[in-house]
């Protein structure tokens, strides 16, 4: 980091090796692995489904807050990571794993304080419908275990899910993603699984203000045509604000009236906070909050642990009733006191630094500027989103989206040393969702660089 590489060699006649002065053997190991053995390695000898981001990878060798550094010690604001909500590599956080770590580790078996110290902090952010407590490894495992109880509650199998939701890696999970399964190398909805639109009220069936009741009377269609079959319903799940469809905020109504149909056909009612939760989105600490309902079941992952595999789901005592029918429930890392000392953690942080705040006036900050940009760049159709979960689509004007030049503004914003992701069933939305200690001066750079893109998209 002290001089750009293209300056490298200059700095290289002046001292060839700075580490014969430090002598850092950690130096010495990295230099062994370039970033063109490493991508050749990963090709060799890792997964073939493995992605990359960008067009010339980047080699990242270190996270500090909302930082990323790379191999030529080139300093990126990430806004891309949501896991480490936080901040890449909190030191609180740090401290209070590696500490555990030497004292205890070990298993839900025996007896400890800090599983129960941890579940009894997590369930003051809930609403008191919620009083159980699982823990599990990450977003997936929750999901799943939130399927196993949503059928274990209603004795059936068939599960209500959203067009372009995505919901993790496991089977169980893969199929009711419709983001996955009618995607690339995907199979097709399975029998027991029902999509219904995607609520999106700025490109999808129903547009405008007022379209919650519309989409969530699909929910009752689901349910009907799973009653055709002879079946019921055990569950339906969303996230509050559907993420890989593109960062879109559920129409207002929406959840109220989907529960409704739901719960009068005797299924359960499950919330996916895995990316928006833990007061990302400002106004309040959960996502589902903003819809004025309370779940059956709520699940949590990614944000949780600060980048530590941790997972959890919170559920109404009746449900946890249902699913304690004599089989054990055993996960050897799930709820081990070195995750839960770093969980109580985060939410420490959380409160003492005041994020949930910084998102919600970040957010305003940046939904401001953004719309702001509409009527400077006629590309930028829609601003959405919550807090520090935001999106911006891309389309001409005929709203036909614009795929290759989002990439191109992701591609062009990391020449400015921000990263960005792109989403949305047209790969036409850049997704902003920072570690939540991106600041005021994270957000002005991210304006004013935004704004240089764009201005060279226009004028060519």
């Amino acid at each position: 980091g002290v001089s750009l590489p293209s300056r490298w060699a200059i700095f290289k006649t002046i001292c060839p090796n700075p580490n014969l002065l430090f002598r850092v053997d950690v130096l010495d190991k990295e230099n062994r692995y370039s970033s063109s053995y490493i991508l050749d390695q990963r090709k060799k000898i890792l997964g073939k489904s493995l992605s990359i981001s960008y067009q010339n990878p980047l080699t990242i060798v270190r996270g500090q807050g909302q930082y990323l550094i790379d191999c030529d010690g080139q300093k990126y604001i990430d806004t891309v990571n949501n896991v480490a909500h936080v901040g890449h590599e909190h030191p609180s956080v740090v401290k209070a794993g590696s500490t555990q770590m030497g004292i205890l580790n070990t298993n839900t078996r025996y007896l400890n304080r800090e599983i129960v110290a941890y579940a009894e902090e997590l369930l003051k952010t809930l609403p008191p419908e919620l009083t159980v407590i699982h823990f599990v490894n990450s977003g997936s495992e929750a999901n799943e275990l939130a399927m196993r109880m949503a059928k274990a509650y209603t004795k059936q199998r068939d599960m209500i899910a959203l067009e372009m939701g995505y919901h993790g890696n496991t089977q169980g999970c893969i199929d009711i993603s419709s983001y996955k399964f009618n995607g690339k190398g995907g199979a097709g909805k399975p029998a027991f699984t029902e999509i219904v639109p995607l609520p999106d009220s700025f490109r999808g069936i129903y547009k405008g203000e007022n379209t919650g009741s519309n989409y969530a009377s699909h929910v009752q269609v689901a349910i009907e045509h799973i009653h055709t079959q002879g079946r019921g319903i055990a569950g339906f799940i969303a996230e509050s604000i559907v993420s890989c469809g593109g960062q879109i905020p559920l129409p207002s109504g929406y959840l109220k009236e989907a529960f409704q149909y739901v719960r009068n056909a005797g299924g359960v009612c499950i919330v996916d906070e895995v990316q928006v939760g833990f007061g990302r989105v400002g106004k309040h600490f959960w996502g589902f909050e903003l819809h004025d309902v309370v779940p059956d079941i709520v699940t949590m992952g990614k944000p949780i642990g600060n980048g530590h595999p941790l997972g959890a789901i919170a559920c109404t005592e009746a449900v946890a009733a249902a699913f304690a029918n004599g089989m054990e429930f055993f996960n050897t890392f799930g709820g081990n006191p070195v995750s839960c000392a770093i969980g109580a953690e985060v939410l420490n942080i959380i409160q003492r630094e005041q994020l949930q705040q910084n998102a919600l006036h970040l957010g305003d900050y940046l939904t401001t500027n953004f719309n702001g940009m509409k009527n400077e760049f006629s590309i930028l159709k829609d601003v959405r989103g919550e807090g520090l979960f935001l999106g911006l689509e891309f389309n001409d004007d005929n709203l036909n989206p614009l795929t290759e030049t989002t990439s191109f503004i992701a591609n062009k914003m990391k020449d400015h040393k921000i990263l960005m992701s792109v989403d949305g069933p047209f790969n036409n939305v850049i997704k902003i969702k920072p570690p939540m200690c991106f600041d005021k001066d994270n957000a002005d750079y991210l304006l004013e660089s935004l704004r240089t893109v764009l201005k060279q998209i226009m004028n060519k």
